[in-house]
């Protein structure tokens, strides 16, 4: 991975502390190292242009193709990241997680590259695909109820059982980091972008996204594809502080976790702005892609492309970088979900 150290980024403080509910939040050092950590395993992936979506759009998009990355998503960077950040004795007694699919998968098989045990708590409800994937990757299941009190609650289970490390989804920071470096290839891979649109659902690809932004293109805007069904994170950033309340209501399965507090404080930092999606719309971008650059994204992945189908007027004419943040979605659903767009 060619991700050298831009001029004037050495003034940077790291920071990169385990402990989500620490004061201190990661920055673009820790986004730094995180790459170098990851690029012996990660894929540097590529970025997708289509003249006939640039003309739908109104504006010039660069897609970041996360799809490609290993496991299928751009969570396999956190994930690799967090597992080569263990030391010794902390990757000796395992990792656990609870995850509905990606991030499960991603850190099964981060754990594999490492030779550490892995657990992944999955609710009843999960992808079958996704679930497959996790379980292919080498990680033990442990299944619980469908909400995130339960998932914790497994979570907590499982860690006092085995000693294992706990890398959450979305709210560690090494994860957070690590995610950072998706956008740090993009912003480093020639010109400036006015806009970056990335996938919130928990909010560690946002944040991390954030960070890189922050210091390779502090002029670029960050933008956020949310569904509509799921819009805490919209909610939260209007109000000025975290929404948690809600029931989500979205195909998007990836984008139904609640926007983590230390995520928050990144993205309320950076002011970022949000665009909500209607499931409608996101369906119909996942398909366009498909029908134009024969890449098969899933839902979570296409609300991003969605935000800038259909909010042409915050983009006309500009320099777009897109994360298609992943490819895992279930071929027997398709027929389904392209009935709905």
């Amino acid at each position: 991975m060619n991700n050298a150290s831009p001029a004037g980024t050495a003034h940077h403080k790291a920071a990169v502390h385990k402990d989500a509910h620490h004061d201190a939040l990661p920055d673009f050092d820790a986004v730094l190292a995180a790459a170098a950590r990851i690029a012996p395993h990660a894929h540097v992936t590529p970025v997708l242009r289509a003249r006939s979506l640039d003309a739908l759009a109104g504006c010039e998009l660069h897609l970041k193709a996360e799809q490609l990355q290993r496991a299928g998503a751009f969570k396999f960077r956190g994930a690799c990241n967090a597992i080569w950040s263990l030391t010794e004795a902390e990757a000796a007694r395992g990792v656990v997680t609870h995850s509905s699919g990606n991030h499960g998968a991603a850190l099964a098989l981060a754990a594999r590259t490492r030779g550490v045990a892995c657990h992944v708590v999955v609710p009843e409800g999960a992808v079958a695909a996704k679930v497959a994937a996790i379980e292919a990757y080498g990680a033990v299941l442990h299944r619980c109820a469908a909400t995130i009190a339960a998932r914790e609650a497994r979570c907590a289970q499982v860690q006092a059982e085995t000693g294992a490390e706990l890398v959450h989804p979305y709210t560690d920071f090494r994860v957070i980091a690590g995610q950072g470096t998706a956008a740090l290839e993009l912003l480093s891979s020639g010109g400036a972008f006015d806009a970056l649109v990335v996938p919130v659902g928990g909010g560690g690809l946002a944040a991390g996204t954030a960070l890189s932004v922050a210091a390779l293109s502090p002029r670029t805007r960050l933008i956020l594809a949310e569904p509509s069904g799921a819009a805490e994170t919209w909610a939260s950033l209007q109000q000025g502080e975290r929404v948690t309340q809600f029931t989500p209501d979205t195909i998007c399965d990836g984008l139904r976790g609640t926007l983590g507090e230390p995520n928050f404080r990144m993205l309320h930092q950076h002011r970022a702005e949000v665009v909500k999606v209607d499931d409608f719309d996101t369906v119909a971008a996942m398909r366009l892609l498909w029908q134009r650059t024969k890449q098969i994204i899933e839902p979570s992945s296409a609300v991003a492309l969605a935000a800038v189908l259909t909010r042409t007027d915050l983009f006309a004419g500009q320099r777009v970088g897109i994360v298609l943040s992943g490819g895992n979605v279930d071929p027997d659903a398709l027929p389904e979900l392209f009935a709905r767009g």
